[in-house]
């Protein structure tokens, strides 16, 4: 199991490497305007340097004023040909660029098309947006909140610190609008790590006994108690985004997460990390131990999720259909409560 587990890691994370790895007609773009950016930004330190060199002249009484104004002009006129010559090349690029997403050799991951005009004797670049459509957006997802159990619907809040027990979720995921004329629903998915944090109350810890693990007293004084579980999960969930379409010139243009959204869904995924941290004092020295093991924990995850905000933040809810323990007799299922920020 954990050879699979490792196996699908190296999988996903190889999948997402290609993805995030694929330029854009837009990325592209910026990469030729920023090199031209560069080369103004390197020519005019150099000329600064040239000149001040002829200002040094001319405070030394080694020209004349007339000189120096004819030599500055000619200094100028020669970084202006070296950057027409340079950002030549680079227009070249742009042409190139243009003509391969023109063929369809190019993916377009933006709605956004940078026109570059350059003038080198003004030493000044100018770049004009045209808005469009953009059906997939991506986003950076953090979420945190509190995390406990649940056993026959009831929360086991006397097992469990309420307050000490936390969840922390982070991730990349997909917003695909699925129709083209309607911002109302949209397509969420994504991959995520999850930590499910729990805090046994009373002093107690877990151990593992044949295919039970129990919470049992720990002889030891605690002062912590804490049981993690580490979770590669995909989630996906079908999202309500009440922003309003904007019209210009006849023409919608929809934009994410601008108003008040809501997502319902779920997730599923694999368990790749367990372990138990224990903290204690003795005779003045405090000690921590962490103990890693499988802990009869279900390798594999898969719930139910939900959430409801404004804009970037939201409130989110998620909750484990498989119980924690793969068989124990008392059946105790995660649910986390917190919230929810969708990065842009």
């Amino acid at each position: 199991m954990k050879n699979f587990t490792v196996y699908l890691v190296i999988l996903i994370f190889l999948f997402v490497s290609k993805v995030l790895g694929q330029e854009t007609f837009e990325s592209k773009a910026k990469k030729i305007a920023n090199k031209i950016e560069q080369i103004t930004k390197e020519e005019k330190e150099a000329l600064k340097e040239e000149v001040e060199v002829v200002n040094v002249q001319l405070s030394e009484g080694k020209i004349s004023h007339e000189q120096a104004e004819k030599r500055k002009i000619e200094l100028a006129e020669a970084r202006a040909l070296r950057i027409e010559e340079k950002v030549t090349l680079a227009q070249n690029e742009l042409n190139e660029l243009v003509q391969q997403k023109v063929d369809g050799k190019i993916k377009e991951d933006s709605s956004r098309v940078y026109i570059l005009r350059f003038n080198p004797r003004k030493w000044e670049r100018d770049s004009t947006r045209i808005h469009g459509e953009k059906r997939t957006t991506s986003q950076f997802v953090f979420a945190m909140g509190l995390n406990n159990m649940m056993q026959d619907g009831e929360l086991q809040d006397s097992n469990y610190r309420f307050k000490g027990s936390h969840f922390y979720e982070w991730g990349l995921t997909y917003n695909t609008r699925l129709f083209k004329n309607d911002n109302l629903l949209h397509a969420k998915y994504g991959l995520s790590v999850m930590y499910n944090n729990i805090r046994p109350t009373d002093n107690r810890s877990f151990v593992v006994s044949g295919n039970q693990t129990n919470l049992e007293v720990n002889p030891v004084h605690l002062t912590e108690s804490r049981f993690r579980n580490v979770y590669l999960v995909v989630p996906a969930h079908l999202e309500f985004d009440f922003t309003k379409a904007k019209e210009t010139d006849g023409k919608k243009y929809f934009k994410t997460h601008k108003s008040f959204r809501f997502g319902i869904g779920g997730y599923a995924g694999v368990n790749v990390k367990s372990k138990q941290i224990l903290k204690f004092e003795e005779e003045d020295l405090k000690y921590k131990t962490i103990i890693k093991g499988d802990y009869n924990v279900n390798n594999f995850i898969y719930g139910l999720s939900s959430y409801v905000g404004y804009r970037d933040v939201s409130l989110y809810l998620k909750y484990d259909l498989n119980p924690l323990f793969k068989d124990n007799e008392v059946k105790e299922n995660n649910i986390s409560l917190g919230l929810r920020f969708d990065l842009n």
